[in-house]
């Protein structure tokens, strides 16, 4: 394909000041330095009175931002999001059947994990394209019903708590990776919550955080399963739960420097306001590409529904007539020549899509972003486009 060069004067004057735009990990909170981790505990166990103190630390200031209710069990758990899901899978599904909502890429893969290796024959895999949600009128809230908040890779998030009913028979195990720190979550609707440091809150990877409502930690007691569950999923010893786990005794080692990296953007949480500054930051972003894509005709948001728009994994999809042409290799690559040339330019990284989405950008809105680097980023967008277009 031949593409046209615009000049170099064409090149927008401003630049973000921060060109992390990654979906995970994602951008650190404004005015970071590697000199936050300065007190880190390296060197030392976790499993020192002063370890245990700082993830305890962790698990207390968590629980305050985002207004988990007494009665919660929350832990640091290995292998970051994905490992706090795999543990509520493999460690409560089987009494109950199965609802699963697969509209985006994890929570697919969810549902082949519980279809494919758990092996539930009573699992009903409720699915969606990118940029709807499944029919949430068809969901079973008698059966365990598994669902994602915000599908990271799609940009649609569930409208409101009111999709989910207060009473419901079954257990509501909620993905919110990328929804905590910048959603609300209705806690009283939800009976396990999952998420990790590397995304709202820009923190590191390879840690995951696990909230357990009163209704799951029955469940977690009544049920025995005999399905073996290796060491790092397992909740429960000798017909007990692990109450060490929800205090800062960890499964396996964690990073300490994670650890303080952690604290220090829960602390700033704290100091912006909160969960409700974390979210008007993210609503900003997403504020700033509503704008622009309002008034752009080559791209749109990949999410149809205003109403159920992510304001932190903003996907957007190239809806120029000569892209839609394209078969999906051809488009793939224009996407990577577009991404390329900003990368270039220093003023954005790692926004392509999600490798299985539609071929686009994703520009990640938390909290820890910009609203002032959302609006200088843009400009390049168009200026990108403009590169890659056909002469």
């Amino acid at each position: 394909m031949t593409v046209s060069q615009s000049t170099v004067s064409s090149r927008p004057a401003l630049r973000p000041a921060n060109p992390c735009f990654s979906s995970g990990p994602c951008a650190k909170r404004p005015g970071w330095s590697v000199s936050a981790l300065s007190d880190a505990l390296t060197g030392r166990s976790h499993r020192s009175a002063e370890g245990r103190a700082r993830l305890a630390d962790v698990i207390e200031r968590s629980c305050t931002v985002l207004g988990i209710p007494d009665g919660w069990r929350v832990g640091i758990v290995p292998a970051s999001d994905t490992g706090a899901v795999e543990m509520a899978l493999w460690s409560l599904l089987g009494p109950r059947p199965v609802d699963v909502l697969a509209f985006e890429s994890f929570s697919s893969l969810w549902a082949q994990d519980i279809v494919s290796q758990l092996k539930l024959d009573n699992a009903r895999v409720l699915k969606a394209d990118y940029g709807r949600l499944p029919d949430l009128a068809d969901v079973n809230w008698a059966h365990d019903v598994v669902l994602a908040w915000n599908g990271t890779t799609s940009g649609v998030c569930l409208p409101s708590a009111d999709v989910i009913p207060k009473d419901h028979d079954g257990l509501v195990i909620c993905d919110a990776t990328s929804a905590a720190f910048a959603m609300d979550l209705p806690w009283d609707r939800l009976d396990v919550v999952t998420w990790s440091w590397q995304k709202a809150l820009g923190g590191e990877a390879a840690h995951g955080m696990l909230a357990l409502s009163p209704r799951a930690v029955e469940r977690l007691e009544q049920f025995q399963t005999d399905r073996p569950l290796p060491k790092i999923f397992r909740l429960m010893a000798k017909g007990a739960l692990i109450e060490g786990i929800f205090k800062g005794d960890t499964i396996n080692t964690p990073s300490m420097l994670c650890v303080e990296d952690a604290l220090d953007s829960l602390k700033w949480a704290a100091s912006v306001g909160g969960l409700a500054g974390l979210k008007a930051r993210s609503q900003a972003n997403l504020a700033e590409v509503s704008a622009w894509e309002a008034k752009t005709n080559w791209v749109s948001f990949l999410a149809e529904n205003e109403a159920e728009r992510s304001s932190t994994s903003i996907c957007l999809c190239i809806v120029a007539p000569w892209f839609l042409a394209l078969e999906r290799a051809e488009q793939m690559k224009v996407v990577k020549k577009m991404t390329a040339l900003l990368e270039q330019e220093g003023v954005a990284f790692d926004i392509a899509s999600y490798r299985d989405a539609p071929a686009g950008l994703r520009i990640w809105g938390g909290a820890t972003v910009e609203a002032s680097d959302v609006r200088a980023l843009l400009p390049w967008l168009d200026w990108a486009f403009e590169q890659v277009s056909p002469a």
